[in-house]
């Protein structure tokens, strides 16, 4: 068993409240994190190997050290809670189970980067959630937690304000966010040539996943060996990974990287449900290559095995498909998601889409045959790699391995 990182205080009752929290070790990583320079939180942060866990992977610490230094513009703190992949649903146990610990994180993020301002980016129809994060804010605001100074003695100021979306899954994508805080649509801004930071309004910026930023805590509270000492030496630590589909046990569980996921599968999940065997996993929300169930039992869950099996690791939210679901429908069901959220600013995805759905929707209805299929996986040529986002490839990636993997049921509709 491993110690709880970020969900510890997840089945504490009235753990949002602040009194809770705080008897439960909300804000105790502050003495320590006040002893240090901003630059020394920065690098314990690197030195721990945190990485993004809103589906990228990518190093924090290295995110944070973009910012430029002495910089007299003033610096921000983005937290991306906005959380619209399909299968996923970790970042809301956050906001409902421990908003004082996402706190926490940005206070010790927000003081790395020399930011005074953070805007946590969250999902419009979340409205309980939102409410229940604004509450944690208010109480601690009255308890002088942030505001001026932090705790009331730290000299560090920190605002936080909630910014409600409008549901647009595109936003999930860290510069479309900033474009919609900034009052703009939500589209997806061209990348620069080099790496750097964001940017909001001209002002050097920074977007972190919500469970990133809550894993913050500990390992300035306990240093960068107490997180290490989970997970595998390139993707150490833990995640919430949560499970869904025709399991027992469906959820949200806190696991190192590393494990083996069809023994996330059988263990904690509980195995498959009403007897059925196992056909495929899409392994982190419906943006990742579909594994067979061949490929599930040589899966490791960190990011490099999957990459190596040919997928990702994603949001790790895995959803899980029995012999009984037939791949024509589910694609139909995700194509219909990608082409509703699709920003239209890519002529390449807007169009790719379309003609996708329009596609699989003929082929359940017994009006295409093998040459449609093939049509498809030309507009998925014709869509990857060619869009300002990555939209477009997670469409790729989804449809044409589904398409690859089950040819054979596509194949059955075809041919009437």
């Amino acid at each position: 068993m491993i110690e709880k990182i970020v969900s510890k205080n997840f089945d504490i009752p009235n753990s949002h409240l602040l009194d809770v929290a705080l008897k439960n070790g909300r804000y105790s990583s502050l003495e320590k994190l006040f002893s240090m320079m901003p630059d020394e939180v920065t690098q314990e942060v690197l030195d721990s190997g945190l990485r993004g866990k809103g589906g990228g992977g990518a190093s924090c610490g290295v995110k944070w050290q973009y910012m430029p230094k002495n910089d007299k513009r003033p610096a921000y703190l983005m937290v991306n809670g906005d959380e619209s992949e399909p299968g996923t649903f970790k970042d809301r146990q956050i906001f409902e189970y421990d908003p004082h610990l996402l706190i926490e994180g940005i206070i010790c993020s927000s003081y790395a980067i020399n930011a005074h301002d953070a805007y946590i980016y969250i999902r419009g129809e979340y409205k309980f959630f939102i409410d229940r994060l604004n509450k944690a804010i208010d109480e601690a605001y009255a308890a002088k937690i942030i505001g001026k100074k932090v705790m009331n003695k730290y000299n560090h100021s920190i605002n936080i304000t909630v910014h409600r979306g409008g549901g647009a899954y595109i936003c999930g994508e860290k510069s479309a966010l900033i474009e919609s805080i900034e009052g703009k649509r939500g589209h997806p801004r061209l990348k620069p040539h080099q790496k750097e930071c964001e940017w909001f309004f001209g002002n050097p910026a920074t977007v972190n996943n919500v469970e990133t930023i809550a894993s913050v805590p500990h390992i300035i509270k306990n240093g960068y060996k107490a997180y290490t000492k989970y997970g595998t030496k390139s993707s150490p630590g833990t995640m919430l990974f949560g499970i869904s589909g025709l399991v027992k046990n469906p959820g949200i569980y806190e696991l190192a990287y590393g494990n083996k996921m069809i023994d996330f599968i059988n263990k904690v999940g509980g195995g498959m449900k009403s007897g059925k065997k196992l056909k495929a996993v899409i392994p982190g929300g419906v943006s990742c290559p579909i594994l067979t169930a061949d490929e599930v039992n040589k899966a490791v869950l960190d990011y490099e095995s999957m990459w190596d099996i040919g997928s990702t690791l994603g949001t790790g939210g895995l959803i899980v498909i029995d012999e009984s679901m037939c791949m024509v429908k589910a694609a139909k069901n995700i194509i219909e998601f990608y082409h509703h959220e699709s920003c239209g600013q890519c002529t390449p995805c807007r169009e790719g889409s379309g003609w996708i759905d329009k596609i699989l929707g003929n082929l359940l209805n017994k009006k295409a045959n093998s040459n449609d299929i093939q049509t498809i996986l030309d507009i998925c040529n014709t869509m990857n790699g060619k869009t300002v986002c990555v939209f477009a490839p997670a469409l790729v990636d989804i449809i044409s391995s589904m398409i690859k993997k089950f040819r054979h049921e596509f194949d059955a509709y075809a041919r009437k």
